[in-house]
């Protein structure tokens, strides 16, 4: 199973409160480990600007604003800027399955730092991450409900309506979700 290019749904169950409610875009996934951003948990102290700024970066008058989150609890030091496949970096852009882009080196801020880039974007702080079938077996207990990743609710929709528009997307409405895990 291959899960790049998927959203991960964070089930009412989760016993991991930093994940309760997220939203997960797959970047990698392969039988020795996984990597992905929480698309739906903005960062609180930290703006685009203020990042600009404190990497020494220059907004043009007609630079972009482009939303920080909260991308996981691994490397909350390190971001990475999730954006559509329109641009890819001088030295290294991933690409991610379902016409998505990872780009993690300074040329995408500068880009958007001066009004071009990517089309649509989001930057993330940190990442999540699993060790070989960790995640696998988070499955398995029912943690997690995996989806098509929806452009549209990766970038377009506000942060606190993603986890409930991506299980409409699935055709389940959030209220008939327990809180308590189970096999038929």
């Amino acid at each position: 199973m291959d899960l790049a290019g998927k959203i991960l749904i964070a089930m009412p169950g989760m016993g991991d409160t930093r994940f309760a409610h997220s939203v997960i875009l797959m970047c990698a996934h392969d039988g020795d480990s996984a990597m992905g951003l929480i698309v739906n948990k903005p960062a609180t102290d930290l703006s685009f600007g203020n990042l600009l700024d404190h990497l020494k970066i220059t907004r043009a008058p007609e630079g972009r604003e482009i939303r920080v989150h909260y991308g996981g609890p691994v490397e909350r030091g390190r971001g990475f800027v999730l954006h559509s496949a329109d641009w890819d970096g001088e030295t290294a852009t991933m690409r991610v399955p379902g016409g998505f882009r990872l780009t993690a080196t300074l040329d995408v801020l500068e880009a958007l730092a001066r009004g071009a880039g990517p089309e649509r974007a989001l930057l993330a702080l940190g990442y999540s991450g699993w060790g070989p079938g960790q995640l696998e077996g988070e499955i398995l207990r029912n943690d997690w409900l995996i989806a098509d990743a929806l452009p549209e609710i990766v970038f377009s929709a506000p942060d606190a309506e993603k986890w409930g528009l991506a299980l409409k997307a699935l055709g389940i409405d959030p209220i008939s979700l327990s809180h308590t895990a189970g096999r038929a």
